[in-house]
């Protein structure tokens, strides 16, 4: 039932192994993100701060064409299921986008059976796209989308996101699928040149095993 391939934008990197100046700045910039901290003169909450940022070159980006008022932007669950006041950083920042008019907010999803977080699981065993799809449930709204494109806080592999999009294109068939994640981790720190650098790229699968490029 997995998709074979998915379309996705992003708009900052962040480098994990990085020693460098510049690379422990985005490890900062990623963990206001994650907290919804606050960021910036005067400081405004991330989710904000970045849809702002966006929206100021929105017609220089390489994604621009992933948003517009037909599209619905659908938050990527956590990991782990949702208690009454959690923070929801991808929820967050698709209602900022919304706000700059980049489409309809449109939380569909909703994790049925908790998963381990990538972040704290050896790369063998983080979850695989198949994990993530059998472990989300499309909770159908009023209106149908005549274009999807699912928001989350950082892609690595893009695991969670082909997932979510192969659940999604179960119940949407025909509907357009995209992604955008706001950071894009760098494992190589040679790759690593900017946080800011926006892309579009694709997450393949391939034996089981998620892809991303670049």
């Amino acid at each position: 039932m997995l998709l074979s391939e998915l379309e996705f934008g992003s708009y900052l990197t962040y480098s994990p192994r990085g020693k460098s100046d510049l690379a422990k700045r985005s490890k900062n910039i990623m963990i206001y993100l994650k907290s919804e901290g606050n960021f910036g003169n005067p400081p405004k909450f991330m989710s904000q701060l970045v849809a702002e940022r966006i929206k100021e070159s929105i017609d220089k980006m390489p994604f621009n064409h992933f948003f517009s008022p037909n599209v619905s932007l659908v938050p990527i669950p956590k990991s782990s299921l949702m208690q009454p006041n959690t923070l929801w950083v991808s929820e967050k920042i698709a209602k900022a986008l919304s706000k700059q008019a980049f489409g309809d907010f449109y939380p569909c999803l909703k994790r049925i059976k908790p998963l381990q977080k990538a972040a704290y699981s050896n790369p063998p065993n983080r979850p695989k796209a198949i994990d993530h799809y059998n472990s989300i449930e499309c909770q159908p709204l009023v209106h149908r989308p005549k274009e999807i494109v699912l928001i989350d806080d950082i892609i690595t592999r893009g695991s969670t996101l082909l997932g979510c999009a192969s659940r999604l294109k179960e119940i949407f068939s025909d509907v357009p699928i995209r992604a955008f994640a706001v950071i894009r981790t760098m494992s190589d720190p040679n790759d690593f040149t900017n946080i800011e650098d926006p892309c579009i790229g694709t997450i393949t699968l391939s034996n089981n095993d998620t892809f991303r490029k670049p």
